[in-house]
């Protein structure tokens, strides 16, 4: 099972680069050290491209939809189409991957090595570029990855089964988030630690050692909209939020970008829910490359998340782009929404 473990390393510099900090904290992960500096390298280097697109969002044809949709029924933004082509490049050329699950793919990617032997041990589950939809109106967009080490033996094709694993198989997770500034947020089980790229020079330095929940939150982050459409239980729980009572009520903001509101929720304190509504019935969210990413930082940050009755790390996937309700943040704002989901059964 995955354990949360305080595990600040004093060793830890503010403005250490992430190069550097891989390096010092190599012992914490528990397969070869080279291993997770070319998987972090790989994705590091796929980020800053996508960044430098990012932020040439509005002077170069890059806004605006595809014309294609993905497999999810969604149209697919041109945005949404570049960031996946960059990062399955990146991470095929880095010889350390043998397969790749996307957002914007139907099916995995088998990835066999330049010596065809089937020899490398991660597969890698990623939302390229999550709130794409956010592109055209200038607001924070960002990309979650997730890591697990694949299923002996290798030396054969990677299979269904290789991604088909629970999250507390995942032995590395994070997200990028393309803001005000660029940052990749990432843990390997060892707590969660945030680095800021510094675009003059294109390197990563730790700006966020050792990242928390707050014990107490006052944001609450659900889309309103739907309110008619949700389960009862989290339409209580908005009512008990709005509540004029002890710290309530609490304050609402929902960007739209799962990244960027569980990027701000962890620094503030706050809640994250994306439920089951009428018209998505087993939720909008994708277990193996949105939640369970997700889950695994909030939780090495003190967090927590659930599907509003089971621990998300714990759900064994069936298929690949799997859909699951969505909550997650502060512990005590997460129970108490899985008490209302409870009492309304």
């Amino acid at each position: 099972m995955l354990q949360i473990q305080d595990t600040f390393n004093p060793m830890a510099k503010i403005n250490q680069s992430l190069g550097e900090f891989i390096i010092e904290n190599q012992s914490e992960f528990k397969y070869s050290s080279g291993e997770l500096s070319r998987l972090i390298n790989s994705i590091r280097l796929a980020a800053k491209v996508v960044n430098h697109k990012v932020n040439k969002a509005g002077l170069v044809d890059i806004l605006g939809t595809a014309g294609d949709m993905n497999v999810q029924g969604e149209d697919q933004q041109k945005l949404d189409v570049f960031a996946n082509e960059v990062f399955i490049n990146t991470l095929t050329n880095r010889e350390i991957v043998c397969g790749i699950a996307s957002e914007e793919e139907d099916d995995f990617i088998t990835i066999k090595g330049r010596n065809e032997k089937n020899d490398n041990k991660y597969v890698v589950l990623m939302d390229p570029l999550d709130g794409s939809s956010n592109i055209d109106v200038n607001v924070s967009v960002g990309t979650i990855f997730s890591i697990f080490r694949r299923i002996p033996p290798s030396g054969t094709p990677v299979t269904i089964e290789d991604f088909l694993q629970p999250g507390i198989n995942q032995v590395a997770a994070g997200y990028i988030v393309y803001g005000t500034s660029t940052m990749i947020v990432y843990t390997t089980g060892h707590g969660v630690n945030g680095f800021t790229l510094n675009p003059a020079i294109g390197t990563y330095y730790l700006s966020h050692p050792n990242m928390k929940f707050p014990d107490k939150g006052n944001i609450y982050s659900v889309n309103e909209g739907n309110y008619v459409h949700f389960p009862q239980g989290v339409k209580d729980y908005i009512k008990y939020c709005q509540k004029e009572e002890e710290d309530r009520p609490y304050t609402s903001r929902y960007i739209g970008s799962l990244v960027s509101d569980f990027h701000r929720n962890m620094i503030k304190g706050g809640i994250y829910i994306y439920p089951s509504t009428s018209k998505d019935p087993k939720g909008k969210l994708r277990l193996l490359y949105e939640c369970n990413p997700m889950a695994m930082i909030a939780e090495q940050a003190g967090g927590k998340a659930s599907n509003g009755f089971q621990r998300i790390l714990e759900i064994q996937p069936t298929t690949l782009h799997q859909r699951v309700p969505f909550f997650s943040g502060t512990t005590e704002m997460v129970e108490k929404a899985e008490e209302f989901m409870r009492n309304a059964k």
